[in-house]
Parts: C-alpha cells; sequence; structure tokens
C-alpha cells in the first residue's frame, strides 16, 4: 500500500510509516541498491526483514531519496549524504522514516506481554507499578522502550546503557508526548519525545532540542 501515515513535524521534520502489504516481488520492482545494501539484503534469510528493507528503500523515494543517497557508518548508523539527519525502524509489518535538519530517531515495536519480563532490565519498575498489571502497563512500558531505542538510535554512541544513561520522563499515555535526557561522558543532553499508537503498535521518535 502506499504511505500508512505522515507526521509533520515541523516544515524540516517528517515521518513517513508504511504498512507492508505488498508481495516481495512487487516491493522490488523499481528499486536500485548500492553494492553494499545489496550485499546486505542478499545476506537476508527472513522474508520479513527483505520485505522492510525494501519498503523502506520506497520511503527513500517518498523523500527524494534513494539508497544512493545513504551512506552507514561504522556503528551501522545512516546517514545522508545532504547532512539532513535520518532513521530508520522496521517491525513486522510496519517501516518508518524520520527526516530533519535535527538529530532524529524513531522506532516501532509491537505491543506484547513479554515486554513486563525484561522492563527491570531498561526502566525502573517501581514507576509504573502504580498502572497495575493492566494493558495500560504493557502499552506505558512500550512507549518507554521504544523512547529509548529511538534515543539510542539518535545517539549513535554505542555502549549507552538504557537503564542507567537515558531516562525517560513520566508521561501520561493520552499526552502523547514526553522529554527525556542522556548522560555520557559526565554530560547531559535533553530530548523531546513523541508518541502514537495504531493496530497494537507504538511508534516514538525523538528530536534534539538543539
Amino acid at each position: 500500500m502506499p504511505i500508512y501515515k505522515r507526521i509533520t513535524v515541523d516544515e524540516d521534520t517528517t515521518a513517513l510509516i508504511w504498512k507492508i502489504e505488498e508481495s516481495l516481488k512487487s516491493l522490488e520492482e523499481g528499486v536500485e541498491l548500492t553494492d553494499y545494501c545489496r550485499e546486505r539484503y542478499d545476506g537476508m534469510k527472513s522474508q520479513i526483514h527483505k520485505k522492510g528493507f525494501m519498503s523502506i528503500r520506497h520511503l527513500l523515494k517518498e523523500f527524494g531519496y534513494s539508497d544512493f543517497d545513504l551512506d552507514y557508518d561504522i556503528k551501522g548508523k545512516p546517514h545522508l549524504k545532504d547532512g539532513y539527519k535520518i532513521s530508520i525502524t522496521h517491525s513486522f509489518e510496519f517501516t518508518a522514516v524520520i527526516v530533519s535538519n535535527k538529530k532524529v530517531g524513531i522506532d516501532i515495536e509491537k505491543q506484547r506481554d513479554k515486554i513486563k519480563l525484561i522492563a527491570p532490565k531498561f526502566t525502573p519498575i517501581e514507576e509504573y507499578e502504580a498502572l497495575g498489571d493492566t494493558e495500560d502497563l504493557v502499552r506505558k512500558l512500550t512507549i518507554v522502550w521504544g523512547a529509548k531505542e529511538s534515543l539510542y538510535k539518535l545517539y549513535g554512541k554505542k555502549g549507552l546503557l538504557f537503564l542507567h544513561d537515558i531516562f525517560v520522563n513520566d508521561f501520561e499515555i493520552s499526552a502523547k508526548k514526553t522529554t527525556a535526557k542522556v548522560t555520557s561522558n559526565n554530560q547531559i543532553t535533553f530530548y523531546n519525545l513523541n508518541f502514537l499508537e495504531f493496530e497494537n503498535f507504538t511508534c516514538v521518535y525523538a528530536i534534539a532540542n538543539d
């Protein structure tokens, strides 16, 4: 299908979400890959991953880019050659790309009960115990996980610890936004976070304040 959702944050920041419903053959049509990405693509065993990879190339087209406009650093973080910032995410049948003149990160996660099992590894679970063992707890923890993933991508630094280095301020789900800080090398950086929910998925995007 075409674009599932377009999010215009400001005149220089846009996020696009794609819902994968096409066949892999259909997604491959009209897409040219660099040698680096062709090697990555050919090495993928999962058709879900291949579909996600190709749908992201269609999202790039919507921004006026192609695979040849991307570079990847040694950490695997994508960069646009024109200087704009980009972040990419894929979860099951959804993919998303955000492009901005500011540092950005985006993440999509499926809402699943198992997040309650891993929550102590990425957030102080006692902060959310007031919600009880409810659907809201899964939703809230998924937002926090997506927020930390998006900040990790934005920051582009290996070694950041979700539990100790990235702090997401508490929020109401209905607000659809919050703030966060990343601590690294004794420096604290603040970020704005926005989130939305659809079809039992959560999308979170982070934008640097500077």
